[in-house]
């Protein structure tokens, strides 16, 4: 188990490249394939040598995927940037994964609101 200081060390340093992140892919990408996209968690591997970038992504499946595609093309750059901003000796490993849980919440309350509307209808 991490001692107190090194647990905050980490999260201090996730919410740090989180940070450096959102300026990165916001300002800095000029692919075209890269759409709207935005930064939504970071986590970190224990030993903190890789990191899973999840964004959520605007557009269509096709746009969701060619954006999602361009921000691992640009994983070398992102590395780079990552360690010249945050003076890092080694960058972590990142990759970037669609987060779909909006899509996820959002169908959870639709079912939820179907499943109330129902019930409803049967009380007298």
């Amino acid at each position: 188990m991490e001692n107190r200081s090194a647990q905050h060390h980490k999260d201090r340093q996730v919410e740090a490249i989180k940070e450096e992140l959102v300026l990165i892919v916001t300002g800095e990408l000029n692919d075209p394939r890269i759409g709207l996209v935005t930064v939504q968690e970071v986590v970190m591997a224990p030993g903190g040598k890789s990191a899973r970038i999840y964004v959520s992504l605007e557009g269509d499946e096709k746009e969701q995927k060619q954006s999602l595609s361009a921000l691992n093309d640009a994983i070398g750059y992102i590395r780079h940037q990552l360690a010249d901003a945050l003076s890092l000796r080694v960058s972590p490993d990142v990759h970037f994964v669609a987060d779909t849980s909006v899509l996820h919440g959002a169908r959870v309350e639709q079912l939820l609101t179907r499943i109330e509307k129902r019930a409803r209808k049967r009380k007298p």
